[in-house]
């Protein structure tokens, strides 16, 4: 079974991530397949926009496959615990060459953000020209609850946020659905599901005649406007928000968060996240985000495969997923424990280069061939 579907009608390429069974999760050979026809439809006279969707319709892509990442990690641990397991960087270099190239892409990308969205998933959708959402979408970076961080380009836009909605949302994990994603600049268009249908045959019906994404936003501005977005939740707790726009440290968010007098549900969801979720993910979050403002898309994803192989080589990666994935028993043994037992030394060594700068695998990212 091929692991990406695809094919071409009226020069609008569709691909569909077909793992249904995982709710399309990211596997490194999804990605290497993916990666081989975004490079060739690029050049391709054939093609004059990509539509991208999951298939069935739970899912356009829960995130990556960690579980066979914490494998690779707990085999390599046997071996020599300090060195990357290969299959972790080939999955973690590759699948940000694939969010960069969508970031990037010459041609309207347009991707149907249906059903869950998570973690890579939001990689791939985010740096698309045309992103869409629906009245099932449901968005988050929950990486704090596996000892991760939000990765696959999550300093570039959660930075580009209004308000500390992205320091928040990084350190929380909180659910978006469609609305909250309009709103936060994660979609552009809220569309019906049942408009699928139309948009796939305006897109059938369409003249490529050069300014492809002037008519491929012609026709999504069109459907849009029979869907009117609904209240957006995010936007409902901007005044609880904003209180975060002063954190200084990590402490700091803690005690905004905790001190809340006005909780209700969403909040407290959140709370929960925070609280629950790695320590030593709290840290390298807040210092990923507040360090990382001023960096290119480039520098990006550069300095997030560095911090995502160093997650493979220290504890909490692996434990986050054994407790929910593996052994399922939710009671993941951080280590260290809490918040108060992380040192500067500990967060600093997350950061450590791995590689010399005219070393790094991805230095060439940006750069013509």
């Amino acid at each position: 079974m091929s692991l990406i579907l695809t094919e071409i009608k009226n020069k609008v390429g569709i691909i569909t991530l077909n793992s249904e069974k995982t709710l399309n999760s990211l596997s490194l050979e999804m990605i290497e397949e993916l990666k081989a026809v975004l490079e060739y439809w690029k050049i391709s006279g054939e093609v004059a926009c990509i539509f991208l969707q999951g298939a069935g319709e739970k899912a356009l892509c829960a995130g990556g496959d960690v579980r066979k990442l914490h494998d690779a990690i707990i085999e390599q641990q046997s071996i020599d615990g300090t060195k990357v397991p290969q299959q972790c960087f080939d999955f973690f270099s590759k699948e940000y060459q694939v969010d960069y190239l969508i970031h990037t892409y010459p041609k309207p990308v347009i991707v149907w953000g249906h059903g869950i969205v998570m973690g890579g998933g939001i990689g791939i959708m985010v740096g698309a020209s045309h992103r869409i959402v629906t009245e099932r979408s449901k968005l988050a970076m929950p990486e704090i609850t596996i000892g991760l961080y939000p990765d696959v380009g999550g300093t570039w836009f959660l930075n580009k946020m209004p308000s500390a909605y992205g320091i928040y949302l990084g350190l929380t994990g909180a659910r978006l659905d469609g609305a909250d994603c309009k709103f936060l600049g994660l979609a552009d268009y809220y569309i019906s599901s049942s408009s699928k249908v139309a948009l796939l045959d305006a897109l059938d019906h369409a003249q490529w005649n050069g300014n492809n994404h002037q008519t491929v936003s012609a026709i999504l501005e069109n459907i849009s406007k029979e869907t009117s977005t609904p209240e957006s939740q995010a936007q409902i707790h901007h005044s609880f928000i904003a209180q975060f726009e002063g954190a200084n440290s990590l402490e700091e968010f803690r005690e905004i968060l905790i001190q809340h007098p006005d909780k209700d549900e969403w909040i407290n969801t959140g709370i929960k996240s925070f609280e629950t979720g790695s320590p030593s993910s709290a840290h390298i979050i807040f210092r990923q985000l507040k360090e990382g403002e001023n960096l290119s898309l480039e520098e990006v994803f550069q300095s997030e495969l560095n911090l995502s192989c160093q997650c493979c080589i220290h504890p909490d990666f692996a434990e986050g997923v054994r407790a929910l994935l593996v052994d399922k028993d939710l009671s993941p043994k951080w280590q260290p424990a809490t918040l108060h037992d992380i040192t500067k030394e500990w967060v600093d060594s997350y950061f450590t280069p791995l590689w010399a700068h005219e070393k790094h695998p991805l230095k060439n990212l940006g750069k013509k061939d």
